[in-house]
């Protein structure tokens, strides 16, 4: 499926709502998860591209040992200052940076880490050109994707819910981009078109928790471009697009606290 250019657009208040709902509800099992990788590669030096509002950035200020450097980096402003005001324990060096374009020389990480990223790149070919273009000799490009939304129970059921409310053009804006790029062939063939010589994939399958039904729906609707979706066929309906999810995900899972399956692919290029 091609991509409007409102999938890649986080502006403040998507920012803040994805922050404080979608980072806890399935982002960060995964950014844990993608830290312990990057630190067993011992690297002296980690670039992160398409980092959001920081979950991973966080994990791997954590994880890895002071010496090895960490940039951060994200093509929306918006998404790149909330990172940076939330902070992390201890000095990242922050820049809003267009992967297609990455301000960096030849031979400059040791490792290239992406989470949930690399769906929204309009080229990934390209992309993953240059993120090999200033990997060193050796390094390794670190990266997750969603499967399908069918294994992605939250996102399926508020994709079908808001689609509801609007039949003769259904928002499939979770369909299409984050979880429209899961294919094992696909992935395999986009990272060799790059150059990479290596392309191992693992399947990451867990569980998303929710106090409330609510919770889901407020995270999807508000702090993904879904939103964006929404707004476009019916100005002011963010709130009755919230409400329809969330009764959805109530006859789905009850009241709460509730349980979501979600699966990811893990990639490791090099």
């Amino acid at each position: 499926m091609s991509k409007p250019n409102s999938d890649s657009s986080f502006t403040d208040d998507v920012a803040r709502f994805y922050e404080s709902t979608l980072v806890p509800l399935i982002f960060e099992p995964y950014a844990d998860d993608l830290a312990a990788r990057v630190r067993a590669l011992e690297p002296s030096s980690v670039l992160e591209v398409a980092c959001g509002t920081g979950v991973v950035t966080r994990a791997l200020a954590k994880t890895l040992p002071p010496d090895c450097s960490i940039t951060a980096t994200d093509l929306n402003d918006a998404m790149v200052a909330h990172g940076e005001q939330v902070g992390t324990t201890r000095p990242v060096v922050w820049r809003q940076a267009n992967v297609m374009e990455l301000p960096y020389a030849d031979d400059s990480f040791d490792a290239v880490v992406c989470q949930f990223g690399v769906m929204f790149f309009p080229d990934r070919v390209a992309a993953y050109q240059e993120i090999r273009r200033v990997l060193r000799p050796g390094g390794t490009f670190l990266f997750n994707i969603w499967n399908g939304i069918a294994d992605n129970e939250f996102a399926d059921v508020v994709t079908r819910a808001v689609g509801g409310l609007y039949p003769d053009d259904p928002p499939v804006f979770l369909a299409r981009t984050p979880h429209g790029h899961g294919s094992p062939a696909e992935i395999e063939a986009d990272v060799e078109a790059a150059g990479f010589q290596r392309c191992a994939l693992s399947q990451r399958d867990d569980i998303s928790p929710a106090a409330s039904p609510d919770q889901p729906a407020i995270a999807y609707c508000h702090g993904t471009p879904l939103r964006n979706e929404i707004e476009a066929r019916e100005p002011g309906g963010l709130d009755r697009a919230t409400a329809v999810s969330t009764a959805a995900l109530r006859d789905r899972f009850g009241d709460g606290p509730l349980e979501g399956r979600i699966s990811a692919v893990v990639v490791a290029a090099s």
